[in-house]
């Protein structure tokens, strides 16, 4: 089968990245081999975004909820972002990808803040594909440290309350300067956000696929742009009336 070649691709795809522990539980392996498999997975996702254009791909690798998973679990999962940092930095600086991180920086102990920091800050002149990484994120969490922060300027003076409006909130919060979503991919057959991007996906189109992360494909990859395709964006509005032939 010809592989499709996608005409209309979208600026910017959000994944969630559902799946790898009922993917290990299946071949019965240790979550934490979902989870190491799932990684491979990022590799061609980032990959495949950037070979047909998409110029902005956000993942959601870690949420403010994960904390409350087993300890081992969060502290492979904690590994495996290290790791993957300090394997594939130099390649995805060397293929030209900017790195950008979301998510609540504050009380990260240990080397994964100077890591993070270091991705973004070695990367932030390139010109590529831009790889958000959503890490310790939840987006009510990142609304409410929104608010304080213009709740503070109010307070100082610095900002009067008619002047907070869509535009100030958006670049308030930790993907300021990044346009919203046009996609958002959830793997696994789950159908919910999970606290993702709920702001900036308010007129994401979403699509819910059933295969588990761990076997997320370029040609799965493919296949969901091409449905993307398909699809008519409104924004709210009416579709654009077509004209008869010969009118």
């Amino acid at each position: 089968m010809q592989e499709f070649i996608p005409t209309n691709v979208p600026r910017h795809v959000a994944i969630i990245m559902d799946g790898n522990g009922r993917w290990a539980n299946a071949r019965g392996l240790p979550r934490t081999m979902g989870h190491r498999k799932g990684v491979e997975a990022v590799r061609g996702a980032v990959r495949t975004a950037a070979e047909i254009g998409i110029r902005y791909l956000t993942l959601f690798a870690f949420s403010s909820e994960n904390w409350s998973r087993p300890q081992d679990e969060v502290s492979d999962l904690m590994g495996l972002l290290k790791a993957f940092i300090r394997r594939d930095l130099v390649d995805l600086h060397r293929e030209n990808v900017r790195i950008r991180v979301i998510g609540d920086r504050t009380n990260l102990n240990g080397d994964i803040l100077p890591l993070l920091i270091e991705a973004e800050e070695m990367t932030s002149a390139n010109t590529g594909i831009t790889l958000v990484i959503a890490f310790n994120y939840g987006a009510r969490d990142e609304l409410a440290r929104a608010m304080r922060r213009l709740a503070e300027e109010v307070a100082a003076g610095h900002l009067r309350p008619d002047e907070i409006n869509v535009e100030r909130i958006a670049a308030t919060l930790d993907t300021a300067g990044i346009p919203d979503p046009d996609l958002i991919l959830r793997t696994s057959g789950e159908e919910r956000l999970s606290n993702f991007l709920l702001w900036q996906g308010a007129y994401s189109e979403l699509l819910f696929i059933p295969e588990l992360w761990p076997d997320f494909t370029r040609e799965t990859f493919l296949a969901a742009i091409e449905k993307y395709s398909c699809r008519e964006r409104r924004f709210g509005g009416l579709p654009q009336p077509t004209l008869a032939v010969g009118s």
